[in-house]
């Protein structure tokens, strides 16, 4: 039997993702090198996507700059980024996760992206223990947060792992911010990408 509502929900959405394609337009190319070279462990790193999941992200927050974040960390090849990511996989079986992306990968995952570069006002003890959780995260292979669900931290997304690894080392760099999201699929109230670039606690480095 024909589900209508299930249709009908389906439709809204279709009509939701044609919507936000139809409101963007391409960017100007960019110097990466510009950006790497002032990179420091505990940085924050923002992208927006060209994707779906990117535009939804981006249409449902307040500015709208950016729908994705992770955290710099380096080890003896050079910078790398852990974020949670959904649709992201690495590998035959992989799944949605936090993961540890070499920095050129995570530049080059869409062409031509808005990125920025913000470093958090904090003591160097604490950027060391919030760069340290979010290894460990991505070590223990902690799923991506298809919920959204801030209270559960077994799975996160990507905002949150950025303001829990920070939680961890005492400091909130969302500073108690939430968005009202009304979207179909994640209503409720989120940590969104401009509910960190809005942080006092954070200096604001580069824009590509």
């Amino acid at each position: 039997m024909i589900n209508i509502g299930r249709i009908a929900h389906l439709l809204g959405i279709m009509s939701l993702i044609v919507l936000l394609i139809g409101c963007t337009s391409p960017n100007q190319q960019y110097d990466k090198s510009s950006l790497i070279s002032q990179l420091q462990q505990g940085d924050i790193i923002f992208r927006r996507g060209t994707g779906i999941v990117g535009h939804a992200v981006a249409a449902a927050d307040r500015q709208g700059n950016y729908s994705h974040v992770g955290i710099v960390v380096s080890d003896a090849n050079g910078f790398c980024v852990v974020h949670a990511v959904p649709h992201e996989h690495d590998y035959d079986g992989d799944y949605d996760r936090v993961k540890c992306e070499r920095i050129d990968d995570f530049l080059n995952r869409y062409v031509n992206a808005d990125v920025a570069l913000f470093r958090p006002k904090v003591e160097d003890g604490q950027r060391r223990v919030a760069v340290e959780t979010a290894l460990r995260l991505y070590e223990r292979g902690v799923p991506f947060d298809h919920d959204y669900d801030l209270s559960d931290t077994t799975r996160l997304y990507c905002t949150e792992l950025v303001e829990y690894a920070y939680l961890t080392a005492g400091i909130s760099l969302s500073e108690g911010r939430r968005t009202e999201v009304n979207l179909p699929i994640v209503a409720g109230r989120h940590i969104m990408p401009s509910d960190l670039t809005e942080s006092t606690l954070l200096e604001h480095i580069i824009n590509l």
